[in-house]
């Protein structure tokens, strides 16, 4: 096929005969514009020859090409032929400025005679525009998408017949590929914008060191004041200051080396999922989880259940798991922090700015943004979808903040765990059926459900809805064929976490789902009771565990515990024979890893050591690295968390207009040559962040002692309702003006996912004293481990299948007490005990050089010993063999016994 560009010439009586008279100079075929990129790696000098062959086919004095810069709001010259050619890549137009611009806006051609005469005219001097008269720009478009806006124009005045307007419309068609992959493959404008506007969208960027270096070293302040946010960083970059700063900072082969990893990340096809996996990639896992915490620059978490899904995510993402997430948009997040002078907490919800987060809409099989409803009684519910990139995962979150919608409803998503039981209501009623119906529309066909904890429990509802419709079944029919695809993760036995709703709110808000799927009141009621005789509550929880066929704990103790507070939901079976098992939670390496600690990993485990992190062999190597060297960096990581905690606290106190003087104070608190203890998580009175000031003398002597000094790092949120944990918070945040402890404690506020990154690779031992069994699992003591931090702990959680005796401390000896008052004492004493018999002397304990070596073999074994059981490669792995593959019907064999 060929288009015929018609060179200018005088008018002629008999078009038709004129066209088939053109001589074949003027003919542009495929096999010539292929030709423009024959040398690969030159994508400037390819546009270059397309505007020069246009402009010689057309006859103009001018052509040239503007490409949509990654804001889609701005138009830059990629090429001309006629203009001034140092302007490339400096001239600059916003769409809703100039013809050129017209063009975009209106995403159609636009001629002009005589260009003065046009309202939307601007002159740019710089280009050298004085001279010419007529103007006829029409859009590059590349399978539906506008790349830019091709221009001819001419010295005289001209009139472009719609024959020429047409013509070049269908070579600007013709080109337009060309153009899009050019720009996809080498971002020839500006090349380090394009390429970290590319790094900036995917937040693989969050967990590779190496490109986050990149943000952070083109404006180290703004990076810090931006809440480490490379879209609002970018934002504020100027083409030409971006590409001065990049010149002046030599960035751009790091720029370069950064994108083709993320490129070569994105399009690997030899992975351990592409191994074990493959029958997922046509059905993927569908992971629901009301919070997601990739990033502390993308605000939808508020603590240890929303990183866990975040690094379960990115874990598969790396592993190539064919997974999407599935989770809500909070248009304010969760809250601020910030602690008055008596340590009071008060809470502050901000907006987010959408335009600064690395989110679009996520576009459906009918090429339009997704937008999905769900009817209640009061009403339907709509709901914008954003698509958010994680590696090579999609992760997908629903915002009610749209037009159609009640102020109620439109308030709905704005923030995470601030309403009562009707916005809890509302918020998983839209994540489940709402979420599952965006992935129908996006053409999504998910082989597994994976809830992770109650929050997400309507998925399934939804589910057997849609396979009851789409295989003209009953809903007992559907039931069993739903429940064998779906993975149902519990993740506390606190009964607070366990979501219970009234009837008369499941029927306002569940009652047009139920009655699609045939269900009497009662009988919708009793999925959700122990007891379905009973007038219980309907259980989120519960629901999970009747229509999952696999469910798990997060730890063994955790599975154990479970299998007890569940026992009712399976009459006439044991205690052990209850089918909930665990599969212990793990920390995503890359995100939690200090960099200091990856280069020497990188050094003594052997390059490339991460992607096999969850291999017990791979961290041998440690024992070979000389404890000097390890000891050094964990004390370079440690000052830079103390530098960090003094920021933070000059930060908070003035805010608070404290005198001078504290800000003085607080400039110097804390020592690096101090036993450094840290404690942050959720200031839930279970945790008992107190429990060490049982005997305040005993506390007071220790931090004081000056041989053997000890110091506290806390951080942490109580639940704005929980009056309790806030008063625990409160009583550790006022021993920061406490004279016995002055310089030894410390608060920080607004825990978020950058505090606990320099809190979990600087301290010394990490604190966690909950009562046990209530703590499930607990993730930040395995992020100390990977950087060299010592655990000491209650056997709880996952720390009573790790400890072993000499990789860490533990607190008592896994036994409870039936009275809180005796157990909480108990503990506090031994807690006391450790700390003063083996904590203290084996820290202070040093030989001749200085190194306290018995704590640097306790070091090494336990990097040694836990690195690569608790992290979350290991973890996604577990799933997908046992849970995800067996749910998709991907085993080659299940030999079972008949009982």
């Amino acid at each position: 096929m060929e288009i015929k560009l018609e060179q200018p010439k005088e008018p002629v009586q008999d078009q038709d005969q004129a066209a088939c008279s053109l001589d074949a100079s003027y003919v542009l075929t495929w096999d010539e514009i292929a030709n423009l990129a024959a040398e690969p790696g030159k994508p400037a000098e390819t546009l270059m020859n397309v505007v020069a062959l246009i402009a010689r086919r057309f006859g103009t004095d001018v052509c040239s090409a503007y490409l949509l810069e990654p804001d889609r709001a701005n138009l830059v010259l990629a090429a001309t032929l006629g203009l001034r050619h140092e302007c490339v890549g400096k001239l600059r137009m916003a769409v809703n400025e100039g013809l050129a611009g017209l063009v975009a806006e209106q995403v159609r051609p636009v001629a002009v005679e005589h260009v003065r005469n046009h309202p939307r005219f601007k002159y740019f001097k710089e280009a050298g525009e004085d001279d010419y008269q007529s103007f006829l720009g029409v859009p590059l478009i590349d399978r539906g998408v506008l790349q830019g806006v091709l221009v001819v124009q001419t010295l005289e005045p001209r009139i472009f017949p719609e024959r020429e307007i047409r013509l070049l419309t269908e070579a600007a068609n013709r080109v337009a590929p060309v153009v899009s992959e050019a720009r996809t493959i080498d971002r020839f404008i500006a090349p380090a914008q394009e390429r970290l506007w590319a790094l900036a969208r995917n937040l693989w960027w969050s967990w590779d060191y190496d490109s986050a270096s990149l943000f952070r070293d083109l404006d180290p302040l703004r990076w810090s004041q931006l809440n480490h946010n490379p879209v609002s960083l970018l934002n504020e970059y100027p083409l030409a200051k971006l590409e001065a700063r990049a010149a002046e900072l030599v960035l751009h082969s790091r720029i370069n080396y950064a994108y083709r990893r993320l490129r070569e990340y994105e399009e690997a096809e030899r992975t351990w999922g592409a191994r074990h996996a493959g029958v997922l990639r046509p059905r993927p896992v569908a992971y629901f989880s009301a919070e997601f915490g990739v990033h502390e620059s993308l605000p939808v978490y508020s603590g240890g259940l929303g990183v866990l899904a975040g690094d379960h995510i990115k874990s598969a993402s790396d592993l190539g798991i064919p997974l999407v997430g599935v989770g809500l948009f909070y248009g304010q997040g969760y809250f601020r922090q910030r602690l008055d002078r008596d340590g009071w907490q008060h809470e502050e919800y901000l907006e987010t700015d959408v335009s600064q987060l690395p989110m679009e809409a996520a576009i459906g099989k009918n090429g339009r943004p997704v937008v999905v409803q769900v009817d209640t009684r009061h009403g339907v519910i709509y709901a914008k979808v954003w698509r958010v990139k994680v590696g090579r995962c999609d992760l997908f979150l629903l915002d009610s903040d749209v037009e159609g919608n009640t102020p109620e409803d439109r308030e709905m998503t704005s923030r995470l765990y601030g309403g009562d039981g009707r916005v809890r209501v509302h918020q998983e009623l839209l994540l489940g059926v709402g979420g599952l119906r965006a992935l129908k529309a996006l053409g999504i066909t998910p082989g597994v459900l994976h809830l992770n904890e109650g929050h997400s429990g309507f998925t399934v509802l939804e589910a057997i809805r849609q396979r009851m419709e789409e295989e003209g079944i009953s809903f007992d029919m559907a039931v069993p064929r739903v429940a064998r695809e779906v993975v149902f993760t519990t993740h506390t036995p606190v009964p607070a976490g366990h979501d219970r709703f009234d009837a008369d709110l499941i029927e306002e808000h569940l009652g047009p789902l139920r009655e699609a799927l045939g269900l009497s009141k009662e009988n919708f009621m009793a999925l959700g009771r122990e007891n379905p005789e009973s007038d219980e509550r309907f259980c989120m929880t519960v629901l999970g565990l009747k229509l999952s066929r696999r469910a798990n704990a997060v730890s063994s103790l955790h599975g154990e515990v479970s299998r007890a507070m569940w026992t009712g939901l399976f009459p006439g079976k044991l205690e052990d024979a209850v089918p909930i098992g665990h599969v212990t939670n793990g920390v995503h390496v890359p995100t939690w890893l200090a960099p200091q600690m990856f280069r020497l990993y990188d050094r003594h485990l052997g390059t490339g050591w991460h992607l096999r992190s969850s291999e017990a062999k791979i961290w041998e190597g440690i024992d070979n690295v000389d404890d000097g060297e390890l000891w050094e960096t964990h004390f370079n990581l440690k000052s830079r968390m103390i530098e960090f905690v003094r920021r933070r606290a000059v930060k908070q106190a003035a805010r608070r207009d404290e005198p001078h003087g504290v800000l003085q104070q607080l400039e110097r608190v804390l020592s690096p040559d101090a036993l450094t203890i840290g404690f942050a998580r959720r200031f839930a009175t279970y945790k008992r962040a107190n429990l060490f000031l049982a005997d305040i003398e005993k506390i007071a002597g220790m931090v004081n002692d000056p041989k053997r000094p000890v110091q506290f790092v806390f951080a942490g949120k109580a639940h704005p309702l929980d009056e309790p944990g806030k008063r625990v918070l409160q009583q550790i945040a006022q021993l920061m003006r406490d004279p016995q402890f002055a310089n030894k404690f410390v608060f920080v506020e607004d825990y978020d996912i950058n505090v606990g990154r320099h809190l979990t690779q600087g301290v010394d031992v990490w604190l966690n004293n909950p009562r046990r069994p209530l703590e499930a699992s607990g993730t930040s003591g395995q992020k100390v481990v990977l950087n060299g931090g010592l655990n000491l702990s209650v056997l709880d959680g996952w720390w009573a299948e790790a400890y072993d005796g000499l990789n860490g401390f533990a607190i008592g000896h896994g036994r409870t007490h039936s009275e809180m008052d005796v157990h909480d004492t108990r503990d506090g004493e031994d807690l006391m005990r450790v700390l003063r018999e083996e904590v203290i002397p084996l820290y202070y304990q040093r030989d001749r050089d200085g190194l306290p070596r018995g704590w640097i073999q306790r070091m090494k074994r336990t990097i040694r010993t836990l690195g690569w059981r608790f992290n979350a490669d290991r973890m996604v792995m577990d799933y997908t063999l046992q849970c995800y593959v067996p749910a998709a019907g991907g085993t080659s064999s299940d030999s079972r016994l008949r009982l």
